[in-house]
């Protein structure tokens, strides 16, 4: 991968009643080159939408590849990764850290009716997750638009030391940072 190669990494913060979502365009030498933020309300069906419109912000020709940090923010609003990918033109790579047997059972918990079928449909639509050894370190990468293997070369490649991406820790970062100032400003005002 050639240093100045640039992806662009989202991740979510969520607390209350709104999800942050923050994007961060970084390098493979791990020079940050930019951000945005979006944010769309918890427990909803809007957060592809917040997605698909922070890429368009963004409006970054330069981006080769799209990482996510989640496929269920904002409480069980699954990313439409095939949606994404389309929007973005270009691959996308989502990069989970914990080991699960899925979340089906979370969902028939929180759920019921037609909001645990929808949530049930989106998730049996995403594709298979497969484990990656990165640095030591277990990860899971579903991926559109890009073979699993290339995938994850791909994730390897951004991840200079542990087991996150480099865009996805910078995102997670920022993506905190703005839903603690976005909090502070609904207390002061």
């Amino acid at each position: 991968m050639k240093p100045g190669a640039r992806a662009l990494g989202i991740a979510e913060s969520a607390r209350g009643d709104r999800s942050t979502f923050a994007g961060a365009v970084v390098r493979a030498d791990r020079v940050v080159d930019g951000f945005a933020f979006r944010s769309c309300p918890v427990g909803g069906r809007h957060a592809t939408d917040a997605v698909g419109a922070l890429v368009d912000d963004l409006a970054r020709e330069d981006v080769r590849y799209l990482f996510l940090g989640a496929i269920a923010p904002a409480w069980y609003d699954f990313l439409d990764l095939e949606a994404i990918t389309s929007t973005a033109d270009r691959p996308t790579i989502a990069v989970t850290f914990e080991e699960s047997e899925g979340l089906e059972p979370s969902l028939r918990e929180a759920f019921s009716g037609a909001e645990l079928e929808e949530r049930l449909d989106a998730y049996r639509s995403l594709p298979p997750r497969h484990e990656r050894r990165v640095n030591g370190e277990r990860v899971y990468v579903r991926s559109v638009g890009i073979d699993d293997e290339e995938a994850g070369g791909v994730v390897e490649a951004y991840t200079p030391t542990g087991g996150r991406p480099e865009p996805l820790r910078v995102a997670r970062l920022a993506a905190r940072a703005g839903d603690a100032y976005r909090l502070r400003g609904k207390e002061n005002g």
